[in-house]
């Protein structure tokens, strides 16, 4: 069993090899094999359930391939560990470009989180391409004395006992995004963590909770509705869906926390299968139809090479291995 700490433990110049790494197959052979694939349905495997972002940008995506390519985009969401029973699914797959991974942001903070895993996240997926970057929003009950983050973080600090933060569960984006402000805002919140973002979110609005890191999707219809207070995004710029809403960079210098996503492959996946993958991807999001379609999501699309998202996933696990070990933060 391989540890979940080993990740930290790649050299960067090893972990970006390993995005452009290929089995030893004739050029000719190889070349005919891209040309071939995919000769059958490709499974996307989701690790989580369906209806949330996840699942709806896995089947947009999805849908465009298949458009693109000839052949069908299956969805399949295998719940469950956080992502990581449908992370160590595509890991066992053939390496063949039939069985891809919808990561997440989930994978970076997995790889601390899990003290020991059956996998390595970086050693034992390819990354392909990234798909999109969507923020959180710092959401407050309007019970809560503080218009903007300065007046929450005196608040909080005077009242050390009382702001209880919700989150959708240990080790979620909701969670981590709340943890990384405690940690560099040196505030201490007391988290609450619910099965799911929306009960979450219930308990802000009956004052239960006084702060939630909530996605944009989930909570835009209540900040919308004056119900809830939102007093920062989580990204570093300004969210299209909150324009008014100013970035938590503006008053924590240096923070960023953002919900990822992208596709990657079982390793030893054909370099030449990864590169037409690649180029399908970010053929679909170009798309000006798709780019409407994601809108619903907050996000700002990403695609790239392999290789950016390999660079994204190195950074990003080093940056949530450090809010882990500052919190304390257990799977369950």
């Amino acid at each position: 069993m391989s540890s979940g700490g080993d990740v930290m433990k790649l050299p960067r110049r090893r972990f970006l090899h390993l995005a452009a790494t290929t089995v030893a197959l004739p050029a000719v052979a190889r070349l005919a094999w891209a040309q071939s694939y995919p000769s059958r349905p490709v499974r996307l495997i989701v690790g989580f359930t369906a209806g949330g972002g996840s699942d709806i940008l896995a089947r947009l995506t999805g849908q465009g391939l298949s458009e693109r390519v000839g052949q069908p985009f299956v969805i399949e969401n295998r719940t469950g560990a956080g992502s990581n029973i449908a992370t160590e699914l595509v890991v066992n797959a053939p390496a063949n470009g039939h069985t891809l991974l919808l990561a997440t942001t989930a994978n970076a903070v997995n790889a601390t989180l899990y003290d020991k895993l059956n996998f390595n996240f970086i050693r034992d997926i390819a990354p392909i391409a990234g798909l999109l970057r969507a923020p959180n929003v710092m959401l407050v009950h309007p019970s809560v004395p503080a218009r903007a983050v300065p007046e929450f973080i005196a608040y909080a600090v005077a009242n050390p006992a009382k702001v209880n933060m919700g989150s959708g569960g240990n080790g979620g984006p909701v969670h981590m995004a709340g943890e990384l402000f405690k940690m560099m805002a040196a505030v201490n919140l007391a988290h609450v963590p619910y099965r799911g973002e929306a009960l979450a979110l219930t308990d802000l609005l009956g004052g239960q909770v006084q702060v939630v890191f909530g996605s944009i999707p989930s909570s835009i219809g209540y900040i919308r509705g004056g119900t809830l207070r939102p007093l920062a995004v989580t990204t570093a710029t300004r969210s299209e869906m909150l324009p008014d809403v100013p970035p938590m960079a503006d008053f924590v210098p240096g923070y960023e926390m953002s919900t990822w996503y992208g596709i990657g492959a079982p390793k030893n996946t054909p370099a030449e299968v990864i590169r037409k993958l690649n180029f399908e991807i970010n053929a679909v999001l170009g798309n000006p139809g798709f780019k409407a379609r994601l809108a619903d999501l907050s996000g700002t699309v990403l695609g790239g090479s392999p290789s950016d998202l390999a660079k994204l996933v190195g950074d990003e696990t080093e940056k949530w291995a450090k809010v882990v070990k500052f919190a304390g933060i257990t799977p369950i």
